[in-house]
């Protein structure tokens, strides 16, 4: 009985965790400070409910406040949540925009707590003897932990890793060293590549992510070790994704459809994190970027900050054909769904291109663009049931075209197969325009048109302007204009962090810490790369003796 039942949970316990999101994790229980040592013997009655947690802590990592989603962007150079004059905001945030990252905030608590809340509940499970009968499923709980430890990876580097459930009592695991923990997800994702099955399923790992993680991590490989010297990492992670290449996937119609609220009918998705109306809510980005009286565009009754938006200079590098810009920002006067202007005490709500400052004195409640990429609907939800789309097929095709552009051709493939892997991802955003669509090699391993340097306007609103800018361009980075596409397509997608600590400038910096961006500054020691990670929160430090904070950090 318990054999066919655990057999089924593949198909069902998607939905039953969606169920006990509210109840499944004690928030108050700090994950890796200390473990229970009681191994838990549950039964069929309860055992829906013990594999919830592995993947409701996946939507909690990546939709948790101040989750993933947030990490990878508000570090970037493409917008940001500055201190809103007039409404609040901005301290966290700020640290995060300038990356004066320290361990005390929040961002680096969300990652850290529900990742190894998933990883302790994969462990759990896979230490029960009637699961472990199970090939299929063993392999998917090994590959949900994989994928955790690999967002905690390229977020901390030096993390502790087990994979076992049962310790002895007052057990604390130690940090393993980065080459340690990269064996081990390199052999663990290699063991179950093809055992996870190839049906695609909102919120089942298949076979085709397990490749994809493995070329994510291939592909990352040189960027986190920072050891530029071995090129044959890009041929493995195209190895990797011929295989991802090779399936059922095909590109979307529209741009828009990966980003419905319901994306499991996308022929462009290879691994989706499922939310569901009422029981598993969590894109909050309506909710973040809309001003207050802005919810009338919708008809969403949420709560709105208005707090982040868009750098004008990351808006500037679009095309003005593209139209991913109108599927992802909004600006101008706003109305609202009868086609009424709206008015803030009583003037239009006016969404302007420019911002002020992070915080000096701030940027005043009606500036910068907002974000509309997710879609929004009326009523209570604003994109709360919002589909995540991990992985899909447009960033396998362009991290193919990374890998071919770096190595300059491979195994019969050259850089013009990557031109046409980027054109063919481009297309659909340039319909019945091939000339705007199409890229060239030249282009590609050209600079970056983004206007790179510090650009912040000092004055308040009601004095002259007061800009404090440099110029720094982006001829020197190297592969800059795939990096440009790069962003182009994956905004708001958990990616733009990632992208620029992998692209490197000429002068062998990454593009992270070498480049300045509204009121982020360059990093000036071009040998400085500490923060390429970030600092260990320090309720974990206090929690756990054997934990040493990341260098470059204090306590």
């Amino acid at each position: 009985m318990k054999t066919k039942l655990y057999k089924s949970l593949l198909g069902s316990v998607i939905g039953a965790s969606m169920l006990s999101l509210g109840s499944c994790t004690d928030l108050s229980e700090t994950i890796y400070s200390e473990l229970a040592a009681e191994k838990y013997e549950f039964t069929d009655a309860d055992a829906a409910a013990m594999f919830a947690p592995v993947y409701s802590s996946l939507r909690n990592v990546y939709w948790g406040w101040n989750g993933y989603a947030d990490i990878m962007d508000e570090t970037s150079d493409l917008w940001t949540t500055p201190s809103r004059i007039g409404v609040g905001w901005g301290a966290f945030y700020n640290s995060m925009h300038r990356h004066e990252f320290y361990s005390q905030i929040d961002h680096l608590w969300t990652a850290w707590q529900y990742s190894y809340e998933g990883i302790n509940a994969c462990n759990k499970l896979l230490a029960d003897e009637t699961v472990q009968e199970s090939e299929s499923l063993t392999s998917q709980l090994r590959a949900y932990r994989a994928l955790y430890y690999y967002i905690l990876f390229d977020l901390f580097r030096n993390i502790p890793l087990d994979t076992t459930y049962d310790h002895p009592a007052g057990w604390q695991p130690e940090q393993a060293k980065p080459q340690e923990v990269w064996d081990f997800l390199i052999t663990e994702l290699n063991a179950i590549k093809d055992k996870c099955g190839e049906e695609v399923k909102m919120g089942e790992i298949n076979n085709y992510a397990v490749h994809m993680i493995l070329a994510k991590m291939y592909l990352n490989h040189n960027a986190w070790f920072n050891d530029h010297s071995d090129d044959t990492y890009y041929q493995k992670c195209i190895d990797e994704l011929n295989y991802v290449l090779a399936g059922p996937f095909q590109l979307a119609e529209n741009y828009s459809d990966n980003f419905k609220e319901d994306i499991s009918t996308s022929p462009e998705v290879i691994f989706g994190i499922p939310f569901e109306y009422l029981y598993a809510s969590g894109n909050y980005y309506a909710n973040k970027w809309m001003n207050e009286a802005g919810r009338a565009t919708w008809g969403f009754t949420g709560w709105a900050t208005g707090g982040s938006a868009a750098l004008p200079q990351f808006l500037a590098t679009y095309d003005v054909d593209d139209t991913r810009f109108e599927d992802c920002w909004i600006g101008g006067e706003q109305k609202d769904a009868d086609g009424n202007t709206i008015y803030v005490d009583g003037k239009p709500l006016n969404y302007t291109w420019e911002l002020h400052s992070s915080d000096n004195p701030g940027c005043y409640p009606m500036e910068g663009y907002r974000l509309v990429k997710y879609e929004i609907k009326s009523g209570d939800w604003g994109t709360a049931y919002d589909d995540v789309p991990f992985f899909r097929l447009a960033d396998a095709m362009m991290m193919k075209a990374e890998c071919l552009l770096r190595l300059g051709g491979y195994n019969g493939e050259t850089e013009q197969t990557a031109a046409n892997l980027v054109t063919e991802v481009r297309l659909r955003a340039f319909e019945g325009n091939r000339d705007k669509a199409e890229r060239t090699v030249a282009e590609l391993k050209g600079g970056s048109v983004y206007a790179y340097g510090h650009r912040e306007n000092t004055a308040e609103q009601d004095e002259p302007d007061n800009w404090v800018t440099t110029t720094e361009g982006g001829d020197d980075i190297i592969l800059g204009g795939l990096l440009d596409d790069l962003a182009w397509e994956f905004v708001a997608e958990h990616h733009r962090r990632q992208d620029l600590i992998r692209f490197r400038m000429t002068n062998g910096q990454n593009v992270f810490n070498g480049k300045s961006w509204f009121c982020k500054d360059r990093t000036e020691d071009i040998n400085d790369n500490h923060c390429n990670i970030f600092p260990i929160y320090k309720t974990f430090l206090d929690g756990n003796p054997n934990l040493k904070q990341n260098p470059g950090y204090g306590e």
